[in-house]
């Protein structure tokens, strides 16, 4: 009997210290390394005629920017966002699109997607790109607290703004496609709403376009959880690798809450397969539902391909033709 209890404290021990959620990754720093030039550089490694897009100084008298609004505020900082309204007089009021940023849940800066941003509110969309803590700042769900509160501060400032709350969609790319999507999914879930920011709004939306981000990472087609050359991104956010916590991992994916209340969803994706993990089961699941998804892949393109030309242009034209459609 001795033997047994011993046996058993001393795995209950080994497990506690083994399955401790690791800090490695937290610098306190936010990581902004990872941006559009440097995205360019890389790529063209490899695609060596790639441009980025740049916003259009013609543009910049039908659309308003405003930059660095805070939204929430934390202990340690203000969370801030940047705005892209049309200038052009109309009383009937706007939908609104959150546009997310990517870099792994690690790195990155909200404006990454300026100028897709400006290139939507030319077409009537009020548009906001916000930043969100990284993995060096706080681990899992600080982003997905963060990005619900950005929500909930659209609808609370919808008259500043002359939004439609009716009509508030979500778009990332990469880490911010799985989070667009992971929003899109668990709009209101207690689960993962979190109190940042202010209270007392939804944080649904009307519809979510993922642009190359993973819907499942626990999944064959994942790279996430590969931790043998190097901690993975994931790792780094959840703070557990995926054996030694998977419920986390799955917490965290889309697919594990795509059903009947999904919203209509848009999939541009390049053509690195490990960037669409779940894709396939996310859209069977909506289909039992009768809920509508649309899936574009461009052919020999890089996973940052929605950054440059020659894929920008058409890039704006599915997410605008989806939005008009669903919005």
């Amino acid at each position: 009997m001795r033997l047994v209890t011993k046996t058993f404290l001393f795995f209950t021990l080994y497990s506690s210290l083994a399955f401790s959620q690791s800090r490695a990754g937290l610098t306190g720093v936010r990581d902004t390394s990872y941006n559009n030039a440097k995205a360019l550089s890389d790529t063209r490694k490899s695609y060596p005629h790639l441009n980025i897009y740049e916003i259009s100084i013609k543009d910049t008298d039908a659309v308003k920017i405003q930059k660095n609004i805070s939204y929430a505020q934390l202990p340690e900082r203000e969370l801030k966002l940047d705005a892209f309204i049309p200038t052009k007089k109309t009383k009937k009021l706007r939908p609104a699109v959150l546009i997310i940023h990517g870099g792994g849940w690690r790195t990155g800066n909200k404006a990454q997607h300026h100028a897709l941003a400006q290139k939507l509110a030319l077409s009537g969309y009020v548009c906001f790109t916000p930043e969100y803590r990284l993995s060096t700042e706080a681990l899992y769900p600080a982003a997905v607290h963060d990005l619900k509160a950005a929500l909930r501060w659209l609808r609370a400032n919808a008259r500043t703004y002359n939004i439609d709350t009716n009509r508030i969609a979500t778009l990332g790319f990469s880490a911010g496609g799985q989070l667009s999507a992971l929003l899109g999914n668990t709009g209101d879930l207690p689960l993962l709403e979190g109190n940042v920011g202010v209270a007392g709004h939804s944080s649904k939306v009307k519809a979510i376009v993922d642009i190359d981000g993973i819907l499942a990472f626990i999944h064959p087609e994942s790279g996430e959880g590969d931790d043998s050359k190097r901690t993975s991104a994931a790792t780094y956010w959840f703070g557990y690798s995926k054996m030694e916590k998977p419920e986390i991992w799955n917490e965290a994916s889309v697919l594990s809450y795509a059903g009947k209340n999904s919203p209509p969803t848009l999939f541009l994706n390049s053509s690195v397969d490990r960037m669409h993990a779940g894709r396939t089961e996310y859209c069977q699941k909506l289909a039992q539902f009768g809920i509508y998804t649309e899936v574009h892949t461009f052919d020999d393109s890089p996973h940052s391909f929605c950054l440059f030309e020659p894929w920008f242009d058409s890039t704006v034209k599915f997410i605008k033709a989806f939005l008009d459609k669903k919005l």
